[in-house]
């Protein structure tokens, strides 16, 4: 890995996990979602980076792929599970974080802690040669061990320039997949831990999307805005607040963009017996046969 990207895989990191630290200090009862990421993203901005992909705000049940809409009323609760998940990239190399706070009460400070030895142990061992599955074993033992289980069917990823989920995965179970860890990768480790199933399922779009191909359009104004959004966001999620600072008519264009294949909505993931879910991340690169967490 060259010192160039890996200068600026320390610098996005650095600034991820400011942002972080922000958005989480500002989770309180009658906090606004909207207002939390908003800061969170103009913080990123502000320090000469862009976000990777919208801030995340996930509650309770729900473990990823929520951010709020522009003009949304929703604001946080007394005994909130909140995960904050937050990228930022600099030229195109990403540092991707995540940490989970509770609103107001201590109901769920083991299923907090067990996402995060999750994230200890596997962070600890990760390197240079170590099959994924073995990460994979290492985290659901010690989620296990804290009385919950992982979320099987979410995984860490690895992550390329300008590419959040570049192909390798990181699982929060033993897989069976003995895949190694090859040298100069970056990869985004996140153990979900849940008091419920242990899986995940599709719900609502939660106002996060991605663009997935190019093809003509008969209709000029989506046409015109389709280029807006390649021109802006390129290969990296974005979101309808994002788009519609572009032009207010983003939700409509969004809309038929996606009916024809060419963005991708993301839907939000919720537990699917309605557990709790907890969250905690880091980025971690792989340089020079070993491992430096850059969040």
């Amino acid at each position: 890995m060259n010192e160039e990207a890996l200068t600026s895989l320390r610098r996005a990191g650095a600034i991820a996990r400011e942002a972080r630290d922000l958005g989480a200090g500002m989770v309180a009862e009658g906090a606004s979602l909207l207002d939390v990421a908003e800061e969170v993203e103009g913080r990123i901005r502000s320090m000469g980076a862009k976000p990777a992909f919208p801030c995340n705000i996930s509650i309770n049940e729900v473990a990823a792929h929520f951010t709020p809409r522009t003009g949304e009323k929703l604001k946080f609760a007394n005994g909130d599970l909140v995960k904050i998940d937050v990228g930022a990239h600099v030229g195109g190399y990403i540092g991707d974080t995540a940490v989970t706070v509770e609103v107001g009460t201590k109901n769920w400070t083991s299923l907090i802690e067990s996402s995060a030895k999750g994230l200890a142990v596997a962070t600890e061992i990760i390197g240079e040669g170590i099959p994924l599955n073995t990460v994979g074993g290492a985290v659901d033992r010690a989620i296990r061990s804290n009385g919950h289980v992982p979320v099987t069917n979410l995984t860490g990823h690895s992550m390329k320039q300008y590419n959040l989920h570049a192909g390798l995965s990181v699982p929060n179970f033993d897989d069976g997949e003995s895949i190694k860890v090859p040298n100069d990768i970056v990869l985004a480790i996140e153990p979900f831990a849940t008091n419920g199933a242990g899986q995940v399922r599709n719900s609502k779009p939660g106002n996060i999307y991605r663009i997935m191909r190019e093809r003509e359009l008969r209709d000029q104004a989506a046409a015109e805005h389709f280029a807006l959004l390649m021109e802006n966001f390129g290969t990296l999620p974005f979101c309808e607040r994002w788009a519609t600072a572009l032009d207010p008519k983003a939700s409509t264009h969004l809309r038929m963009l996606v009916r024809h294949g060419l963005v991708f909505a993301y839907p939000v993931l919720s537990e699917v017996r309605g557990g709790r879910v907890s969250q905690k991340e880091h980025t971690v690169v792989i340089h020079d046969s070993r491992a430096e967490i850059t969040t």
